[in-house]
């Protein structure tokens, strides 16, 4: 059961994004909403202010059952009406039709209840004011401010007469005004200010992933205008050479081998060069790095502890680790649930070891080795061992006590010597009978 539960909310939950989850939070809370109201404003004071007659009775169920059905149509409405609101779709011209029914009908049956003489006037009053909650949640996002204040004036001047006539009362119409005012108002208020969160939020996310495909775009342009600057030049002499060697050897002249010597060295310089700006796109400073990566957690929310005991890292070591911090935060961020991340780097015994630690473990999607906020499952993991490997390192991931997840990278800072072909060649043949 623990299982299910832990997988379920995984699906529905840990693979949304932030902004995913912002929207399902709020959208759950404008479900419960009508609900609970109903319970507290209509049930309870119809149940127990009704005069135990049989038409007030009738006219007391009846206000109950629709009541139930005003928080079912605002259920099936808040999502078409959301997405209308945040751009998304456009919310056919009638989809409202039913809840102004429904108002209607919860209208005309307390307005029958006060007639009639038939329930107390507080719980007429509380009544009034919850036919209103309902259709105003989803009314107030598909309605300008101004527009729907207007409306609600009229509607509250309008109701505050018919139900004041109805039982005339100084008290009791002055009651009436303010709670159809509170019903008209708080809905305004309850679903439009978090429907306009979410659309900042969602422009905002909008705004990051722009930015990351600008940096993407700018690192290729840099890629691409360093590979210009190191091949150009060269292969550009390399053609004029070659090309001067071939007219060379027709004519027999000793100064072509002169000329393919010295294409052969452009070359070979343009192969090393080459080979620099791909390190160079491809290295991580650790630095940089830890830097990074405390900025990105901390502004997400995540209290990050970062804890350098090294001295200078060699070049290969340092880029290796960076990339194991970079991975890992990104994994915090995507994956987790984590209030605190600590990450430490450390020299023991000749190796550089990389710890990071934070309570968000879970099961990441897709079944992956890594588990929990930092766990990087499936190429991730994968990737990070290759680098690590390549260095002479390993890498350690997995949940530890206290539901927290650990990742551990060591990295010699020495690198072990790797014997050439004549030695291996000359232990073969040692151990062969």
């Amino acid at each position: 059961m623990l299982g299910h539960a832990r997988r379920l909310r995984q699906r529905h939950w840990r693979e949304r994004s932030k902004a995913e989850r912002v929207e399902l939070t709020t959208v759950v809370m404008w479900y419960v909403t009508p609900w609970l109201l109903a319970l507290v404003w209509t049930l309870q004071p119809v149940v127990l202010g009704v005069r135990h007659a049989p038409v007030p009775l009738v006219l007391g169920a009846l206000l109950l059952v629709t009541s139930a059905l005003q928080c079912a149509d605002a259920n099936r409405l808040t999502r078409p009406t959301l997405d209308r609101y945040l751009g998304r779709r456009e919310l056919p011209g009638r989809a409202l039709w039913g809840s102004w029914a429904l108002l209607v009908v919860a209208l005309a049956l307390a307005l029958a209840l006060t007639v009639l003489n038939g329930a107390e006037a507080v719980a007429v009053k509380f009544s009034v004011a919850f036919a209103l909650i309902p259709p105003g949640l989803v009314y107030g996002m598909v309605t300008p401010v101004r527009v729907y204040l207007r409306r609600a004036g009229a509607l509250t001047v309008l109701l505050t007469a018919v139900f004041g006539l109805a039982r005339p009362d100084g008290t009791g119409i002055l009651g009436t005004a303010l709670v159809t005012a509170f019903g008209t108002l708080f809905p305004l208020a309850a679903c439009r200010c978090g429907a306009w969160t979410l659309s900042v939020l969602w422009e905002a996310e909008r705004g990051r992933e722009t930015e990351a495909r600008l940096a993407v775009a700018e690192e290729r342009l840099r890629f691409g205008r360093d590979l210009h600057d190191v091949l150009g030049r060269n292969l550009s002499v390399i053609s004029l050479k070659s090309e001067l060697a071939v007219q060379l050897a027709r004519r027999g002249r000793p100064e072509a081998v002169e000329q393919m010597i010295e294409v052969q060295r452009i070359a070979q310089e343009s192969q090393r060069e080459v080979r620099e700006v791909v390190r160079g796109y491809r290295e991580a400073d650790l630095g940089v790095e830890l830097a990074g990566a405390q900025g990105v957690l901390t502004a997400a929310g995540i209290v990050c502890e970062i804890r350098d005991e090294t001295a200078e890292l060699p070049a290969p070591v340092q880029s290796a680790l960076g990339w194991v911090v970079r991975e890992a935060a990104t994994n915090v961020l995507r994956h987790g649930d984590a209030q605190r991340c600590a990450v430490a780097v450390r020299v023991r015994e000749g190796r550089a070891v990389l710890t990071v630690e934070n309570d968000g473990a879970g099961a990441l999607p897709g079944g992956g080795e890594g588990v929990g906020g930092s766990g990087v499952g499936g190429s991730g993991l994968a990737g990070l061992r290759e680098r690590l490997a390549a260095v002479g390192g390993a890498l350690e991931a997995g949940p530890v006590t206290g539901n927290r997840f650990r990742l551990v990278a060591e990295v010699p800072l020495r690198r072990p010597a790797v014997p050439s072909a004549d030695e291996r060649r000359v232990k073969v043949e040692e151990v062969a009978p």
